[in-house]
């Protein structure tokens, strides 16, 4: 099962399959499924062609994938044009909303496998 170019894994229940596409998460897929009456558990293979195709109708209407994207880039590019504390954040690649720095972080600032260690490298015991 294709949605917006999105091929849906066949092997997962539709609300988790739906989860694929970037912007929708677990509830909002519940709530699509409610909305174009599928029932939950069901997989992606099971699903009828008229099903399907109301499921897509009701993604299309959504703002997800690229167009969400361009979005969250334009605002990201809107902070940094301003030079707001968020926008400074965003351009030294650090942590935006408050959190340490000291310790934590290392995946937002790049250097995931170097540790800080104990500081007695070299120390000899007497």
């Amino acid at each position: 099962m294709r949605i917006l170019g999105i091929t849906l894994p066949d092997n997962k229940r539709i609300e988790i399959a739906l989860t694929a596409i970037y912007g929708i998460g677990r509830p909002l897929s519940v709530k699509i499924l409610n909305q174009a009456n599928v029932p939950l558990g069901l997989k992606p293979k099971d699903i009828s062609t008229s099903q399907e195709n109301e499921i897509r109708k009701i993604i299309e209407g959504l703002k997800v994938e690229g167009d969400l994207k361009r979005d969250v880039a334009s605002n990201i590019k809107r902070l940094k044009d301003i030079k707001s504390y968020r926008g400074l954040r965003h351009s030294k690649v650090l942590p935006v909303r408050g959190q340490r720095t000291k310790t934590n972080s290392r995946t937002r600032r790049g250097n995931v496998r170097k540790t800080m260690g104990t500081g007695r490298k070299g120390v000899e015991k007497t």
